[in-house]
């Protein structure tokens, strides 16, 4: 049987990968993909030394930020895993980080209205009315309030992803779900 784990940063984004893969009617247990938090990319070398691709049908995929692709890219070529570019070795790279993504594909008017329905909305005004946040563009701003705050990634990326219209999944986590193995069907 086939196995698959998936390296990603943080529980933020594991939890928006099983939602996003639920949704697309995948059963990870079943598709035996594991994805795998590693408490911040300066970790992976220790996650590809522990995951790494062992030639019985055990794959290797991974999900990271544009400003550490570097960083992990010379991890995998440590470990001598692959080659050329990360999406060629099943690694997708957000932009900015996964937050970033999802306020892209959603639209900040939806993100607002996720924090209005989670009762944060008030907070999230005081937040904007600081000096330093004032002139930032509302994306940004909604940034700042997701990704600054303890637990907010946690929070909301299982309820962003949730609402996400399935033609408009930003294309890292389309192309990572995508490559997901399917269980066989009897």
């Amino acid at each position: 049987m086939h196995s698959t784990t998936v390296l990603v940063e943080g529980e933020s984004d594991r939890l928006a990968l099983q939602v996003l893969a639920a949704r697309s009617g995948l059963d990870l247990a079943a598709g035996n993909v594991a994805v795998v938090p590693m408490g911040g990319v300066t970790n992976v070398a220790r996650f590809l030394s522990r995951y790494r691709p062992d030639g019985a049908g055990h794959r290797l995929l991974g999900l990271c930020d544009e400003a550490e692709a570097w960083y992990v890219r010379r991890a995998l070529d440590r470990a001598g895993i692959g080659s050329g570019d990360l999406p060629g070795r099943g690694f997708q790279v957000c932009r900015l980080d996964l937050e970033d993504e999802l306020i892209r594909a959603l639209g900040p008017g939806v993100v607002v209205d996720i924090i209005a329905a989670e009762g944060e909305l008030g907070s999230f005004r005081l937040l904007q009315r600081q000096p330093s946040l004032r002139e930032l563009a509302l994306e940004e701003q909604l940034h700042r309030f997701l990704a600054g705050r303890s637990g907010n990634k946690i929070r909301y990326a299982p309820l962003l992803v949730g609402a996400l219209d399935p033609a408009n999944v930003p294309e890292p986590l389309a192309r990572l779900v995508a490559a997901f193995p399917r269980p066989a069907t009897t």
